[in-house]
């Protein structure tokens, strides 16, 4: 590291030891959406150091993504997301190797991603997608870190392949399709993309305990953060697919 980088993480270094920064500046991360969870997600992987940051997402800007959607401004209106964020990452943090992939999400997009990072997160709005991201990750054996928000609420977990069942299986009761408008609370995808964050460190630092077989509940109305412990049980087939 540079004597530069030494002065940019010199609050952090003494938490994690000049070894840790130097596995975060080794680091690869996939983030798959630039939304709300994405904003908060990517603002810190790159101020921490994560050495090369991946985020895939095909939207623009838009008047209503301002109230939650930290990265972006009134005068990015229209511009795509990932280009207006490039450009405020690469402000934070030169010394990450930022990819904006500017692509609606599919199987085949995230096929060319997925097998070249250390874990992926998931800063999506919608499940089919989700599931999608589920199944390559799984396919490829990358632990995701995955959290939805609504409202006031939000949950958070990890999952990873001979350690905790799937996405899917892990949430068998919710519906794939749909893609309505989201509706939640400024301050919620924050909280959430932060622990996420959190998560994604404990991972790539070796330290602590992943949320794997539990997921965190947010409830900001009381405030509240209750831990579900799951039952571990093998996947189906089909997820191994």
């Amino acid at each position: 590291m540079s004597s530069e980088e030494f002065e940019r993480y010199s609050r952090q270094i003494p938490v994690i030891g000049c070894e840790g920064q130097l596995r975060l500046k080794k680091s690869r991360v996939l983030v798959v959406g630039a939304g709300g969870l994405g904003s908060a997600v990517l603002y810190y992987l790159v101020a921490a150091g994560v050495g090369e940051v991946v985020f895939i997402d095909d939207g623009v800007v838009e008047l209503s993504n301002l109230q939650r959607q930290v990265l972006y401004t009134t005068e990015d209106i229209g511009e795509p997301k990932v280009l207006v964020a490039e450009k405020r990452l690469r402000a934070l943090n030169p010394h990450v190797k930022l990819i904006p992939v500017k692509a609606t999400v599919t199987e085949d997009v995230l096929e060319k991603y997925v097998r070249e990072v250390d874990v992926v997160v998931d800063a999506l709005d919608n499940w089919e997608t989700r599931f999608i991201l589920d199944k390559v990750a799984w396919r490829y054996w990358k632990p995701l870190v995955h959290a939805g928000v609504g409202e006031y609420y939000g949950q958070l977990t990890v999952v990873k392949r001979g350690v905790t069942p799937c996405l899917r299986c892990l949430f068998k009761g919710v519906e794939s399709g749909g893609r309505g408008r989201v509706v939640v609370l400024a301050t919620t995808p924050g909280l959430l993309g932060l622990l996420e964050v959190n998560e994604v460190f404990k991972i790539l630092l070796g330290v602590g305990e992943p949320l794997y077989n539990k997921i965190l509940v947010f409830n900001g109305r009381k405030p509240s953060l209750d831990i579900i412990e799951v039952k571990v049980s093998e996947c189906r087939d089909v997820c191994e697919d």
